[in-house]
């Protein structure tokens, strides 16, 4: 087990001229935890991450590590691994030479590198690869040539800068599942970069989600998508629907009022918006599609739209349905011999309160 520390960004601030990069960034990453920076390209994920390996400066604020400020200590000093997007392997070192490089250049007896350079190599399963060179070996298993070099050097914090996205989609689910499994049997403080939210979600414990500089929301995968601050988290995290409203009472229950879906009480909200406008959304997953002449029940806000198109895509089919205002995504579970509702069809759909969020700016 690593010695487990706590990863701190306390307003953090940083421009490029006169362009902001980061803004009053405040981050508390706990010891062992599996982070995620997750943000569309240009948020400053990468950025943030290249501050706590030492590569940039802030203009203010601090980074600790361990209770360390280490804000002005240069990268070889921080006791950082990081695994970079394109994985910086020497193309002209073995495997075994690769891995080795960073215990060498800490002028380690050549019987401990030795020995590091095994376990390192026998964790990531490959111990076999040892004396080929990187052009011999597919992509992941390269990156987990870096991911040994980097666990050789035993870092206290292990930074993961879009390890995955030169990979294939196949191969990308099995180095997900792959990481996961090693970071949890090292127990090492880790943060992931990454734009893709299905990443992020399946492999960390906590994310942060950025824009323009800027943590927009932080909490566990289904807190993000269950309960999302605002608009900008709500869409980049999954798929959501947006119909206008306003709240019409703000006392128990809660009373909202929409153009779209009319008026209807909610339950006792995670969070609420201050009164005004704001959005109503849920997730297309939480729809219930009937025939439009079909019994409703009293358990759902009902109204009716106009099927515009679907696509199959295996497990489910996804619903694109004109309302008298706007529109709406649907998806449906697929059962083997159910046929899909036909385009141009009417239907009925139904939303369950407990499904709606009030969604602000």
């Amino acid at each position: 087990m690593q010695n487990q520390v706590r990863v701190e960004a306390r307003n953090i601030a940083l421009s490029y001229g006169t362009t902001p990069v980061l803004r009053d960034v405040n981050l508390v990453i706990e010891p062992g935890e599996f982070f995620a920076l997750l943000g569309p390209s240009g948020s400053g994920k990468s950025t943030l991450l290249r501050l706590i390996a030492g590569f940039n400066q802030a203009q203010s604020g601090q980074i600790l590590i361990g209770g360390e400020d280490v804000s002005r200590i240069p990268p070889w000093k921080r006791n950082v691994g990081m695994v970079f997007q394109n994985y910086a392997l020497w193309p002209h070192m073995s495997v075994w030479q690769n891995v080795a490089f960073g215990l060498e250049e800490r002028r380690l007896p050549k019987g401990v590198i030795a020995q590091k350079v095994a376990a390192a190599l026998a964790l990531v399963s490959l111990s076999d690869y040892a004396k080929r060179r990187p052009s011999q070996l597919s992509g992941g298993q390269q990156q987990r040539v870096a991911l040994a070099r980097t666990i050789a050097i035993e870092p206290n914090v292990l930074l993961l800068d879009e390890p995955l996205s030169n990979l294939d989609a196949k191969l990308r689910l099995h180095m997900r599942d792959e990481l996961r499994q090693l970071q949890r049997s090292l127990g090492i403080t880790t943060i992931f970069v990454t734009h893709d939210q299905e990443e992020a979600m399946t492999t960390a414990a906590r994310i942060a989600v950025m824009d323009q500089g800027v943590i927009q929301q932080v909490g566990t995968p289904m807190d993000l998508f269950d309960n999302p601050v605002n608009r900008f988290v709500a869409n980049f995290v999954g798929s959501i629907n947006l119909l206008p409203g306003s709240i019409r009472a703000s006392a128990p229950p809660l009373r909202v009022v929409s153009p779209v879906l009319g008026e209807f009480s909610l339950p006792q909200l995670a969070q609420v918006p201050p009164a005004g406008a704001i959005e109503v959304g849920f997730r297309p997953h939480a729809v219930v599609l009937k025939a439009v002449d079909a019994p409703r029940d009293g358990e759902h806000v009902w109204l009716q739209g106009t099927v515009n198109d679907y696509e199959f895509l295996g497990e489910f089919v996804r619903y694109h349905i004109g309302l008298e205002q706007g529109s709406m995504v649907a998806d449906q579970p697929h059962r083997a011999g159910h046929a899909p509702f036909a385009r141009a069809s009417r239907v009925a759909i139904g939303i369950p309160p407990a499904e709606m969020r009030l969604i602000g700016d």
